[in-house]
């Protein structure tokens, strides 16, 4: 198969050009770092002949700094999405991997003891200055369990990046049936491993503890360190664009699946395990939070295992010693 892997000299994409050429295939890297980037449309119809399948990794990525960043958010992840299905559409090209977000979620699964089910609103202002970081039930007022997310639940998305992932998304659905394409969206969650960028305010927690580490400073954990994640490798992530490349697709529809470990861990213990493997200093819990930040989300990733037969192979203690000593991207 010839696979066009846009964004794929970049951190997840490099990882799936690799993983796609470990099993046979050919990889068409598409990315800004040589070029253009795929909101222009003559440089992306030129690269889509004999291409089967596209794999699209390309977006501007992390929550950002501020409101100020939604312009560029939606004109790098949905008019780069819209312009490369297009092009897609016009080429004839029918099969589509997405990297989707768990972020279209927002806040996770909770559970309150009276009330079953419940789905807490944004966190305000005033209960985080305060230092109360977890929701609670809008019913009773109590403190809430958290629990996995799966593909099915509500999506409500917290912030400009996970409202252009989610737009990304209906994007691929609207191409799937106006083409008779298939789509896939492989909703990421806290992504890591070698080749993560560092310093940089787009990327994720793990790299800035990293780069932090790599800086010789104190890795800062926000909140109270207690935010439950689910930290999935880079390599069991590109092994699953490549499972569900390889699937039969569905035609004129897309399918979402969560991609993470199965395993929840809190941002502490990340920051913990990561600076111990390193060699310290220890990380510091400042109390600090990100308006848009959510407090848990983390993945029920059965669909995926059972529908396309993967599963994480990368456990937490081991990835996180290997992160701990490879190099980031700008290193």
């Amino acid at each position: 198969m010839r696979v066009l892997v846009t964004g794929g000299a970049g951190f997840i994409g490099s990882h799936v050009v690799e993983a796609l050429t470990a099993r046979g295939h050919e990889a068409v890297v598409f990315d800004l770092r040589d070029g253009p980037d795929v909101r222009d449309a003559g440089a992306v119809a030129a690269v889509l002949p004999g291409v089967d399948a596209v794999c699209h990794q390309a977006a501007m990525v992390g929550l950002g700094k501020d409101f100020g960043d939604a312009a560029e958010y939606v004109s790098h992840n949905d008019l780069g999405t819209a312009v490369l299905l297009s092009a897609m559409a016009d080429a004839g090209v029918r099969h589509l991997v997405l990297a989707g977000s768990m972020v279209v979620y927002g806040e996770g699964s909770y559970t309150c003891e009276r009330h079953g089910a419940v789905r807490p609103g944004p966190r305000t202002v005033a209960d985080l200055d305060a230092g109360r970081f977890e929701p609670r039930c809008s019913r009773c007022g109590e403190g809430l369990t958290p629990g996995t997310v799966g593909e099915d639940a509500p999506v409500d998305p917290r912030n400009v990046y996970a409202t252009t992932k989610l737009a990304q998304e209906h994007l691929a659905a609207a191409w799937a049936r106006s083409t008779g394409g298939a789509a896939v969206s492989l909703r990421y969650h806290n992504v890591y491993g070698p080749g993560m960028p560092r310093d940089t305010p787009y990327a994720g927690v793990a790299s800035f503890f990293r780069s932090a580490l790599a800086r010789g400073e104190t890795p800062r954990v926000f909140e109270d360190g207690g935010q439950r994640r689910d930290f999935v490798h880079v390599r069991d992530v590109a092994a699953a664009n490549v499972a569900a490349l390889e699937a039969e697709a569905r035609a004129g529809a897309l399918v979402a699946y969560n991609t993470g470990s199965g395993e929840p861990h809190t941002v502490g213990e990340m920051a913990q395990t990561l600076a111990s493997a390193y060699g310290g200093p220890e990380p510091v819990v400042t109390g600090e939070y990100r308006l848009g930040d959510v407090r848990h989300i983390t993945a029920d990733s059965s669909r995926l295992r059972a529908e396309l037969d993967w599963k994480a192979e990368v456990g937490f203690a081991e990835g996180v010693r290997e992160f701990a000593k490879a190099k980031l991207r700008g290193e």
